[in-house]
């Protein structure tokens, strides 16, 4: 597949997704790299390219809180910690939750849980409103490199035939914040 999704991006960046492919996407601070997160296909590919080991566990990107629900376990979460988490989304802040008993390791790793985030960013929601789902979201950069911020970067990393889908990040510096859903301890600092 060639990375110029330029017809329809969304439709091009989703028949990639369907075909267990690794795609390439702006987010607010980096371009990201994910996959569909229910892919034990996909999420290896996504793994080996970014020779990351599945024990971390990996982030999910989402549209809306909707989309998370059947990977996460909210109903430990009291109404404080709920208004909490929805005071930062959509938004570039990223919760650990308890994940569901079914949700697969090759998402979760070694830990009980699972990072999720409601996106703030416009394309990152079309394309997940498009896939029906949440993806798969980690930094665009090869080990060792620094992550990417523009599509070409992108390419000049991954390769030109790698599919992005082209747009601004969201112009944040930083990657997202990380805190506990529960605790609401911070993680990383966004």
């Amino acid at each position: 597949m060639k990375n110029n999704l330029h017809l329809d991006p969304i439709a091009a960046a989703v028949a990639a997704l369907k075909n267990k492919d690794v795609i390439a996407y702006p987010t607010e601070a980096v371009f990201g790299v994910g996959c569909d997160p229910d892919s034990e296909i996909a999420v290896n590919r996504l793994l080996e390219l970014k020779q990351r080991p599945i024990e971390k566990g990996l982030i999910l990107i989402a549209a809306s809180f909707e989309q998370l629900k059947p990977y996460i376990d909210d109903s430990m979460l009291s109404e404080a910690q709920r208004q909490a988490v929805f005071a930062c989304w959509p938004g570039p802040v990223t919760f650990v939750f308890p994940a569901k008993a079914t949700t697969p390791r090759w998402l979760t790793g070694r830990f009980d849980s699972l990072a999720v985030r409601v996106t703030d960013h416009p394309l990152v929601i079309a394309l997940c409103e498009a896939y029906g789902k949440p993806l798969v979201s980690t930094s665009a950069n090869l080990t060792g490199l620094p992550p990417c911020r523009t599509d070409d970067e992108v390419r000049q990393q991954f390769g030109a035939d790698f599919p992005v889908v082209e747009g601004k990040t969201g112009g944040r510096q930083n990657p997202s914040e990380i805190r506990d859903a529960l605790t609401g301890e911070l993680f990383r600092q966004g």
